[in-house]
């Protein structure tokens, strides 16, 4: 949850007068989500925000769905998503619902364009690969395990310094937000939250660019994107405070809750949305009553979809599972440790494993590019032995 941050130049008092040396207002801006009750900056511009030069012809970016009503459950090979030199055409849609939308991405390379989703929050888990996200608010380094949440409006670069990058998103119609029960009354973290304030990385850098000419910015707005040229740098503030901005959290600080017998998902929850709840799963010490059986023990998926993605470790529910895939465990069907599991757990004093979690509370549908990375007969992977055949 964001917390109230400044930086830059601003005046005394909102919606007063602002002069620039040379005489010239500072244009003021209200950027916020929820009408004027919700998360909020105000931020101060060389030139106003308003000057569009032209726009060009809007393109659909919609994934396919090839799935609509899924009761399997299902694996994809998420490192086989293709390397694509543009933004914006390797982030690939896996899965997709009325509230999300959950994908991979391996770009390459630096933006030549800017980017704005006007429809949804972001979160960008960093599984390979560094560099800056550059915004209006100032630039926030990230690195392998960091997750970047980049609230909806926000116009950014991403731009990595290394060719082999790879990451796992999620677009919320919702804002994305820390757990509720992690923040008292005044949204401060609580002494039981795994992690603080201390661990969030806010913008820094604050660049105030005023050039002037042409800067393109592509426009998500339902599905599609609107390509606009504005006759002034976007990143042009002076400064801003408030609470609406971008920031970076790594999985490396959560810190995760033990206890004697083995402890529900929720103790893992980093984030929340609409219909949702965003988990990391991190090395921790299994439980330590002397009969623990540390392996989860099976439980049926009635009012959520599970959604995992495996990024370093053994995972020890698991087996045969490589960095970058994924499974998804539908609602409505039961699902539990791979053969052999329970077992092995038993008596085990920890877990290296690094992995993402992503419950959906509506069914996800599943698209055509999910199905090209699928790993066959996944469902089948709790027998024992599997079929003749399979």
């Amino acid at each position: 949850m964001p917390f109230y941050h400044q930086i830059g130049k601003i005046p005394s008092k909102r919606h007063i007068v602002y002069r620039q040396d040379n005489g010239n207002l500072f244009h003021e801006e209200l950027v916020g989500t929820q009408g004027f009750s919700g998360m909020s900056s105000l931020v101060y511009h060389l030139h106003p925000p308003t000057r569009v030069l032209r726009t060009g012809e809007p393109f659909s970016v919609q994934p396919k769905v090839a799935i609509e009503n899924n009761m399997r459950s299902l694996s994809f090979q998420g490192f086989e998503i293709p390397v694509e030199a543009d933004y914006l055409k390797s982030r690939k849609v896996l899965m997709v619902n009325n509230d999300m939308q959950i994908g991979l991405a391996a770009p390459k390379g630096k933006m030549d364009y800017f980017f704005k989703n006007a429809d949804a929050d972001e979160m960008i888990f960093i599984h390979k690969g560094n560099g800056e996200l550059h915004t209006m608010y100032g630039s926030i380094a990230f690195e392998y395990g960091d997750y970047l949440i980049i609230p909806r409006g926000t116009v950014y670069q991403l731009n990595f310094e290394s060719s082999d990058n790879r990451f796992l998103f999620v677009e919320s119609h919702g804002p994305i937000t820390t757990p509720r029960r992690y923040r008292n009354d005044f949204g401060q973290m609580l002494e039981h939250s795994p992690f603080c304030e201390r661990d969030i990385r806010r913008p820094s850098d604050l660049e105030t660019h005023g050039e002037e000419g042409e800067f393109s910015v592509l426009i998500k707005k339902k599905g599609t994107i609107f390509p606009y040229v504005y006759a002034s740098h976007p990143f042009d503030l002076v400064g801003w405070d408030g609470y609406h901005y971008p920031y970076a959290f790594s999985i490396h600080n959560f810190e995760p809750l033990t206890g004697r017998i083995h402890m529900p998902p929720p103790i893992h929850q980093t984030f929340e949305g609409n219909n949702f709840v965003i988990c990391s799963f991190v090395p921790r010490l299994y439980d330590y009553h002397p009969q623990a059986i540390p392996a989860p023990y099976h439980h049926s998926n009635i009012d959520s979809d599970e959604i995992l993605y495996y990024v370093d470790g053994n995972f020890m529910s698991r087996n045969n599972i490589q960095k970058g895939q994924l499974t998804l465990h539908p609602a409505g069907i039961p699902h539990g440790p791979h053969p052999g599991a329970i077992e092995r757990s038993i008596g085990q004093k920890e877990t290296g494993e690094l992995a993402v979690m992503i419950d959906p509370f509506h069914p996800v549908m599943i698209t055509e590019t999910a199905l090209e990375l699928q790993v066959p007969e996944y469902y089948l992977s709790w027998l024992e032995q599997a079929p003749a055949g399979e």
